[in-house]
Order: structure tokens, then sequence, then C-alpha cells
């Protein structure tokens, strides 16, 4: 396999999922200080981040959960956030500049930061009142964190046991996944290399997996284009642009949202030839209970992806790392 470190693919799950005390630790913490809303706030990736969370929360909680692209934060504003509130942000570089001014913004409206953020000694790892430090999956890191809220809140009663099954089971799972997806991802990477443009589909938690990957691997890293659309607005325009041979890859979860996923499913081979189903029910999850399969089906479609964009990189030879503009570029 392309690409393939197994211990370091494993390590980057354990290392996040090893994190939690220290989540618990802060989110008990704000709460016995009268917290009572969260904030996801992100810009690109880590705005995607959030959306797969904030469905989560909103099947799962009556608690107050504010989604904020930083860059919209910054302009408008949103008076629901104030002395209240616990924003969560991610940064690997730790200076994205469009998050910067939101801490300040967030603080200015008596806001708690945490802070997922690589470099303790960056801007951002100075600005926030919370920081936990290191890499790993920041998908992972958001979801436990809301998961802690839910749990303080009474609304997770299988919180222990969920957790329980993570620890012992989910980077050896996933591990599994990125390896049984291998061959597809391969030949997906040689069929779909030379697209002029690309639709992704996605409903639930696989629409922030969608969109993060449209935008932050097939744009920005592999210089493809894209369009990314909700299997819910599918409908109601994207469908008219859609012929014989569009390329068109539908993702298709395990929560809530499934259907509206399964009922694109149904129709495009209507109007399309050239379509490919990404399903998490195609992956063993040994040691995982079916009835949590739902929460982290953004993990498995995106450990799929890893094994795409390695044979891309491979296939286009075009190494990820390069950017023509992003962080080279004024703007």
């Amino acid at each position: 396999m392309i690409k393939f470190n197994e211990a370091e693919t494993a390590e980057n799950y354990t290392f996040s999922l090893g994190l939690r005390e220290r989540i618990n630790e802060v989110i008990d913490g704000v709460m016995k200080q009268g917290a009572e809303k969260l904030c996801l706030l992100g810009i690109g990736g880590t705005y995607a981040s959030c959306l797969m969370t904030a469905v989560h929360m909103k099947e799962f909680s009556s608690a107050e959960c504010i989604v904020e692209n930083a860059a919209e934060y910054n302009a408008t504003g949103n008076k629901r956030v104030d002395g209240r509130t616990l924003a969560i942000i991610a940064s690997v570089s730790g200076n994205t500049p469009e998050v910067i001014v939101s801490v300040d913004k967030l603080h200015e409206a008596g806001a708690k930061v945490l802070g997922f953020i690589s470099k303790a000694d960056s801007d951002l790892g100075k600005k926030v009142d919370y920081l936990i430090e290191g890499d790993g999956n920041e998908q992972l890191k958001f979801l436990m964190a809301a998961d802690r809220w839910m749990f303080n809140r009474g609304e997770y009663a299988d919180y222990a046991d969920f957790y329980d099954e993570l620890d012992a089971h989910l980077a050896d799972d996933l591990v599994d996944v990125e390896r049984d997806a291998d061959a597809f991802a391969a030949d997906f990477a040689v069929k779909h290399m030379d697209d002029p443009i690309h639709y992704y589909i996605g409903a639930g938690n696989q629409w922030g997996a969608v969109y993060s990957y449209g935008m932050c691997y097939m744009e920005e890293m592999h210089w493809k284009r894209t369009k990314t659309i909700t299997a819910a607005d599918f409908f109601h325009g994207t469908l008219e642009v859609i012929d014989r041979d569009t390329p068109v890859t539908l993702f298709l979860g395990e929560d809530s949202q499934r259907p509206l996923a399964e009922r694109v499913k149904a129709f495009l081979p209507k109007i399309c030839a050239n379509v490919t189903c990404i399903d998490t029910k195609d992956y063993e999850l040994p040691g995982i209970d079916e009835k949590y399969r739902g929460h982290i089906s953004f993990l498995v479609s995106h450990a799929v992806t890893n094994r795409i964009d390695a044979n891309l990189e491979y296939a286009d030879r075009h190494p990820m790392e390069i950017r023509r503009y992003y962080r080279r570029l004024q703007y």
C-alpha cells in the first residue's frame, strides 16, 4: 500500500482518545462555572469538523450548539454568544488568521475558549483559555467534547460504554478500513484523476466529511475542481446538471440522515452512469456496537478517502503538500 504506516495511523486515533481525561476536565469545569452553550467555530477544514459534531448534537441533545464559520463570525458576530458560552476551536498551525480574530471577538462577548492546538507557543495557543496541545484527529476531539457536554446534561446514558468500545477497538478498526478500501481507492484514483469536475454528495455527519473532502483535499491539495452538495438539496438544482457521464460520488453514513442519501442513491442511476457510492456500512468495525456506528461514520469515510488521497497523489504525480496560492500570497 502506498504511503500507509499502520502504526502511525493507529496512533493518530489512540492519541486523540487519550486526550479525553483532559477534555472532560475542561468541560466539567466550565459547566460547573455556569456555561450553558457550546459554540463550535472553525474555518475551512476545522469548520467542516464542527459541522460533523453539530449534526450529532442536533440529533441527541437539546443543548444550544452554535456553529460558526470564523470569517463570518468576525464580520457579523452572534448575539447568542455570551458569558455562558464555551467556544471550541482547532488549529494545526496555531496561527490561522481568521480564528485569531475570532478568539478576540469571543472574549469580548464574554465567552471562554477551548483550543485544540498543535503548538502551545503559537498565537492561538497563547490566546485560548483552555489549551489541549498535540496533533491527532480533530474530528474526534470535537466529538469527545460534545459527548461530554451531553453526558453532563444527562442526555448520554451510553457514554461510558461507547468510549470503552472506542478505546478498545477504534484505532485497529480504522486501520483495517484503510486496508480494506485500498483496492477500491486505487481504481477510483485512476478513473477520476482527469475529471473536469466531480460532484460529491452527503447527508448528516457525512455532509461535513464531503464538504471537507471536496474543499480541503480535492481542491486545495489535489487541485481538482469539485462541487459539494447536501443530499437534501440535491433535488433542488444540482440534479439538472447531472448527465450520463458526470462523475458523481455519494457518501452514505449510518446516522439519522442516511435515508436522505439513500433517496439520492435510488435516483442517480436514472440519469447517470458514472456514480460511485462510499458507504460506511460496507466496512466492518469489530467490537463497535451497531447502535454506535452512526456516531462515527465520518471517521470511517475519512479512512476511505485517506486511501483515495494516497493513490491519487501517486497516479497524478502531484505531491499533496504543494500549494500555489494558500499561505503563499497575501489575501
